[in-house]
């Protein structure tokens, strides 16, 4: 039976599959991304490239369709959501880390300018 989101015939093998180890993966490409001053946009050839990686996963281990445009973009959007916050957490980390006079942290994802900072 598939669903919405899965051609398997379980959601655990998505759930490994896209999420779990896509998702990993993406997370660290956007970390690495943002660890060198790359800028946001880097991230959708990026997780272009993974996608075909994760369609490939798919195919040759759990006998999915590998040439499903349908299911290539579902695998796109979790990959570049856990990219983009990848991406987003390591540069609030840089950001406050090595412009701690002007900024501070507000969360894992955010900064904002320190009160009286002056640039």
């Amino acid at each position: 039976m598939q669903g919405l989101l899965h051609e398997e015939s379980s959601i655990g093998v998505f759930i490994l599959v896209s999420i779990v180890m896509g998702g990993a993966a993406a997370w660290a490409s956007g970390k690495s991304l943002a660890q060198t001053w790359r800028p946001a946009w880097m991230l959708i050839p990026a997780m272009l490239v993974l996608g075909f990686g994760v369609r490939f996963i798919h195919f040759a281990l759990f006998e999915g369709t590998l040439l499903s445009p349908y299911y290539y973009l579902v695998d796109i959007v979790i990959l570049l959501v856990a990219g983009g916050l990848g991406y987003r957490y390591k540069r609030a980390q840089q950001m406050t880390t090595q412009y701690r006079w002007l900024y501070e942290k507000t969360g894992p994802f955010s900064w904002r300018e320190r009160s009286g900072a002056t640039v």
